[in-house]
């Protein structure tokens, strides 16, 4: 789960270390609307986290602005103003979820998987391909009653993949699924999580490979 944490406190960015450590999410942090913007208009995060106070301006201003421009990713408003009116002005603003800081770290991380199994709802949270099922509500992949033991970033670069069945998927894109912005990337790194994806795909028969395409990317598709 990739989350941008709109924040302008440098301690806050440790908010989320914790569940990181435990390979929950990929973060990214901006410090300012404007970088958040753009980050949120190019990047595919599954949900964001957003202080009101910052450097330049009020940051329920972001969330018409992202609709506006069809980002339609969920907003949890994380913020010192907890007043009844600024959680009512907050909702009514377009946020998803408010919390109120102090909070507890286990709370935002319940309501982060909350707001992250409510959008399958809204579409399908199963997909097949070949003998596979990737089970999107519970992040899983199974092959008949066997569920893949996939560390997080092959089952986020399987995720990707399986979104786009037979289509090809480019580097940038599966890198951005995979790493936060932060993370230093080796240059073979995600060819070695797709070779061991691979392999671990070919050994219970799931009747899908992932194919090389040169310079480019990768293509999931089934095969006999």
């Amino acid at each position: 789960m990739r989350i941008l944490l709109i924040e302008d406190e440098p301690e806050m960015a440790s908010v989320l270390k914790t569940a990181r450590e435990r390979q929950e999410f990929i973060v990214d942090r901006s410090s300012t609307l404007a970088d958040a913007e753009m980050m949120a208009r190019v990047g595919a995060y599954d949900a964001i986290v957003l202080d009101r106070r910052l450097p330049d301006g009020e940051g329920l201003d972001l969330i018409p602005r992202l609709r506006a421009m069809h980002v339609d990713t969920p907003v949890i408003a994380l913020t010192a103003m907890a007043g009844l009116n600024d959680r009512v002005g907050g909702l009514n603003a377009g946020a998803d979820d408010y919390m109120a800081k102090p909070f507890a770290t286990e709370e935002l991380v319940a309501r982060l998987r909350a707001l992250h199994r409510r959008q399958f709802t809204l579409r399908a949270d199963r997909i097949e391909a070949g003998r596979l099922i990737y089970d999107f509500g519970h992040r899983e992949a199974l092959v008949g009653d066997r569920v893949l033991d996939l560390p997080r970033r092959e089952r986020l670069v399987l995720e990707t993949l399986v979104r786009r069945p037979g289509r090809t998927v480019m580097r940038r894109v599966l890198e951005e699924a995979v790493y936060a912005l932060d993370d230093e990337i080796g240059s073979n790194a995600l060819d070695a999580h797709i070779s061991r994806l691979r392999r671990k795909l070919a050994d219970v028969a799931a009747g899908i490979e992932i194919r090389a395409i040169r310079n480019v990317g990768y293509l999931l598709r089934t095969v006999p």
